[in-house]
């Protein structure tokens, strides 16, 4: 039977819920990622709020950002770990900005006072096919390349899978890493040894194991919701009656009749 969900023992730096504990708890591995991806010098890093949760638009459809932490030099860094290929990512850097700035103006802050970001993807496989091992975009004037926007907003895709000309030992050695090939670096070996830590942590595991169970229920919910909704649309266009309509439900959804007859109940509602 296919996993749905890696075992905890299984997990690497590059799984979500791996790379969000160690980089929200060890701050200090956090901050050299940072000046590695960035080549910048950073004093400090803190934690802007873990796992940050931000539900500001009109539906309730907001962002959680993997890693979200400032800096002593009024910086903002948000660093997601992106394992599959997704053609909508820059339209996805675009909304993450959007959130962190409309976060902070609903605190009251002016948009003079918005802090400098960063929005970092961390990516597996090339987005943009240029073989870039980092992408780096600011705005600048179509009309005059010299001329920039200034909004002080900065998007990075690293792309693990891209070329490793020009770039140090340490980059080098870190987009191996992320492709679980071997290197020897010390940042890379202080990653793994942090890796290593944490699957001997039994509250981590607990926690993952409960938020896999959560996903996997709410998937199994919406499945059952998608299969009823199916059989109601299906049968009501045939013109069957409501009692084999509940019949079909009970029997394709594995619900009572209670629960089959306020199903139907609920669609027709809608």
């Amino acid at each position: 039977m296919k996993k749905h969900f890696k075992e905890y023992e299984e997990l690497c730096f590059t799984d979500d819920y791996m790379f969000c504990m160690i980089l929200t708890t060890r701050l200090d591995l956090c901050k050299e990622l940072l000046e590695l991806i960035l080549d910048i010098k950073i004093r400090k890093v803190e934690i802007a709020e873990q796992q940050k949760n931000v539900d500001i638009t009109y539906d309730g459809k907001g962002v959680r950002f993997d890693v979200y932490v400032d800096d002593a030099e009024n910086t903002v860094y948000d660093i997601e770990m992106q394992t599959t290929r997704q053609k909508d990512l820059p339209k996805r850097t675009r909304y993450y900005q959007g959130m962190i700035d409309l976060n902070l103006i609903q605190k009251g802050m002016r948009y003079s006072e918005l802090k400098k970001s960063y929005v970092i993807f961390i990516c597996l496989e090339d987005v943009f096919g240029k073989n870039l091992p980092v992408y780096t975009f600011n705005y600048i004037c179509e009309q005059d390349y010299s001329v920039r926007l200034g909004d002080e907003a900065t998007k990075v895709i690293v792309n693990a899978a891209g070329s490793r000309n020009g770039l140090s030992e340490d980059m080098c050695s870190f987009l191996d890493f992320l492709s679980k090939k071997e290197t020897n670096s010390n940042f890379t070996k202080e990653l793994q040894g942090a890796v290593n830590e944490s699957i001997a942590k039994k509250k981590w595991k607990v926690e993952y194991m409960t938020i896999m169970e959560k996903i996997r229920e709410e998937r199994e919910d919406a499945a059952i919701d998608a299969a009823i909704k199916t059989t109601i649309i299906t049968l009501k266009r045939l013109n069957f009656p409501d009692n084999v309509i509940i019949d079909n439900i009970i029997k394709n959804c594995s619900l009572t009749e209670e629960e089959a007859k306020e199903a139907l109940l609920n669609y027709e509602k809608e």
